[in-house]
């Protein structure tokens, strides 16, 4: 969801310079600020923000330069300028009051100047605007297409870390089990010692254990987890969230797996699983 995009234009006569910024959130939140000619255009600039951006604070920065100079335009208003200096000379002759009149002093004086702004074609303006904010978007998007790149083969490397790890406990739990009925059997040899072994007994006591402790659906839908995760990552696309709920079903599935196993071997690499499914987790953080 972080990136950043620039463009500077000039259309018709205007500099247009329009930045967005963007850090992780998790809804939409676009914020523009714009010059006071061009304050009628927010909304249009959120509305396009928000077809090509899901999720993540947005900040859209535009400022406009004219290259004429002619946004505003200042005159002399002539006439109440006259009347001001008729009533002053007057104070002067029938008051005696002194005579020190000066430019700075007449300048001050309400409406003796003309502030003039132009009729400004605010869909034409509109216009021209949002074809810079476009090319800012394209500039935004450029950048984290390439972030995205990067993350897409940082998650499907750990995918298949976590893969690795899963046939690991696949084949200790396997282990386990036989260990189990070994240990059982050498036990009773040892407390019956001369007396013959019920093979029916250990048999049922071996499968009430390997119940007990079989991970096979757990590990069979963390392993389709993975290949979902794979998907979306392939058909791109907002999937943060999706990519969030999967997650929590990942975590839930190597819980379950961790609380089965009895072999200290087999629980450290649990650990490992979850510690990638947490780096995965962090790195969700950036996807929109």
């Amino acid at each position: 969801m972080t990136g950043y995009g620039r463009a500077v234009e000039t259309v018709n006569g205007r500099e247009f310079t329009v930045e967005l910024r963007s850090v992780n959130n998790r809804y939409l939140d676009c914020s523009v600020r714009l010059p006071r000619i061009a304050s009628f255009g927010e909304e249009a600039v959120k509305q396009a923000v928000k077809a090509s951006v899901s999720r993540g604070k947005v900040d859209v920065f535009i400022s406009i330069r004219s290259e004429c100079g002619d946004e505003v335009q200042v005159t002399l208003n002539e006439s109440v300028l006259k009347e001001y200096l008729a009533a002053m000379h007057r104070m002067v002759e029938e008051f005696g009051v002194r005579d020190d009149i000066q430019v700075s002093t007449v300048s001050r004086l309400p409406e003796v100047f003309q502030i003039e702004k132009p009729q400004v074609d605010e869909q034409q303006l509109l216009n021209d605007m949002m074809a810079v904010v476009r090319q800012a978007l394209e500039s935004y998007d450029e950048m984290r297409r390439t972030e995205g790149k990067a993350l897409e083969q940082d998650l499907r490397s750990r995918g298949n870390t976590i893969l690795s790890y899963v046939a690991l406990v696949e084949q200790g739990n396997a282990q386990t089990v036989i260990d189990y009925r070994t240990r059982l059997e050498n036990k009773l040899r040892e407390v019956l010692e001369n007396t013959a072994i019920d093979e029916s007994r250990i048999l049922t006591e071996a499968a009430i254990f390997a119940d007990k402790v079989a991970v096979d659906e757990e590990t069979v839908r963390l392993r389709s987890h993975i290949d979902q995760m794979n998907s979306m990552l392939t058909s791109g696309g907002a999937i943060g969230r999706k990519l969030d709920f999967l997650l929590q079903e990942m975590n839930r599935e190597a819980n379950t797996i961790g609380s089965k196993c009895t072999d200290v071997n087999l629980a450290r690499i649990v650990v490992d699983i979850k510690a990638e499914l947490e780096k995965i987790r962090e790195q969700t953080q950036n996807i929109e």
